[in-house]
């Protein structure tokens, strides 16, 4: 009899451990394929990816200048002296907050680059663009200006000052085709006289379209 009940006891209580272990095995499978790497973005499921997680690094210069953002009807004015439409690459240089490169993309589906030294403003340009929903159509590069490579531009953005528009003329005729439409807030680029002049409350827009021949004065 004691030999019974032994076995009894020992096969109840596998019986009663199987059953333990089966309970939690489904359990533990759903807390590990929370957190299985996905196959599309090698992140795992619990994380929601950004679109624009902007990718920064130490600022390596102070900017040329300082920043002030382009106030909302003048970029406008801007996009509409230029006659921006959905087939145009538009460059900003110095880019700031994003705000004429994402105005472009929402309101007329330009494709858009702005270039900026300060990581701060690339990372606010993103939160922008995110916010305006046209993350898939602009992208913010955080370098330096006479640096930058802006060959692909249909359009070029500025809003800098006298004496950076100058030092950044000869590169502007130098890269950029002819028939290139360049908008200028504030500021014109010397002897280059402007094709067309504008006035928004009180703010001067600068417009040009870059020449077949360059006159050597202006190279």
């Amino acid at each position: 009899m004691n030999f019974k009940k032994t076995l009894f006891l020992l096969v109840t209580g596998l019986s009663i451990t199987s059953l333990g272990i089966a309970g939690c095995a489904p359990q533990q499978q759903d807390l590990e394929a929370g957190i299985q790497p996905s196959t599309l973005t090698g992140q795992t499921e619990t994380e929601t990816p950004s679109a624009t997680t902007p990718t920064t690094q130490p600022q390596e210069r102070p900017g040329d200048v300082p920043y002030v953002p382009t106030p909302q009807p003048v970029v406008d004015a801007m996009l509409k002296v230029a006659k921006v439409n959905k087939d145009d690459v538009l460059y900003d240089l110095g880019s700031g907050n994003g705000i004429i490169v994402n105005t472009a993309a929402q309101k007329f589906g330009t494709r858009g680059v702005g270039i900026d030294i300060n990581p701060e403003r690339i990372q606010e340009a993103n939160e922008n663009a995110k916010k305006a929903g046209v993350t898939d159509r602009v992208k913010f590069v955080q370098q330096d200006l006479f640096n930058a490579d802006f060959s692909e531009a249909t359009v070029v953005t500025l809003y800098l000052l006298p004496e950076v528009n100058l030092k950044l003329r000869p590169k502007l005729l130098s890269q950029l085709k002819p028939g290139t439409r360049i908008v200028s807030h504030a500021f014109d680029m010397g002897d280059w006289k402007p094709d067309q002049t504008v006035n928004v409350d009180g703010k001067t827009v600068y417009y040009w379209v870059v020449p077949e021949q360059v006159p050597a004065n202006l190279r």
